[in-house]
């Protein structure tokens, strides 16, 4: 987990982020389906003869089943050594309006960037 989003302008929703040779990407609409998502669309895709050992297979699946998503998701972070950083919130999504071409000129002239060095 991470900090706070206040503050920040989060959104609604969640996200995780799954590191690996090829990091993925889930969001959803809040902390409880991203967890689910990641069960359904992560831990159980995983095929069965991935898993190194027949207890670790046997744990994962009973979690599974008895909707344990986080014992889960923590026996094939355990298993695969791949991390994942789930957030409670979704990241500010920042527009165009909200950066326009007047207001991105003027506040980069006042940026620390342009403060007088130390």
């Amino acid at each position: 987990m991470s900090d706070s989003p206040e503050g920040r302008g989060a959104q609604p929703g969640a996200y995780a982020v799954v590191h690996g040779d090829e990091p993925q990407i889930f969001l959803a609409e809040d902390e409880w389906v991203i967890s689910r998502v990641l069960a359904l669309q992560l831990v159980a895709l995983t095929p069965s003869a991935e898993i190194s050992s027949l207890s670790r297979l046997q744990a994962i699946r009973e979690a599974l089943l008895q909707e344990q998503w986080d014992v889960a998701l923590a026996e094939w972070i355990e298993e695969t050594g791949n991390f994942v950083d789930v957030f409670p919130y979704a990241p500010k999504v920042w527009t165009a309006s909200e950066l326009d071409e007047v207001r991105a000129s003027m506040e980069i002239r006042i940026a620390p960037i342009f403060g007088e060095p130390s």
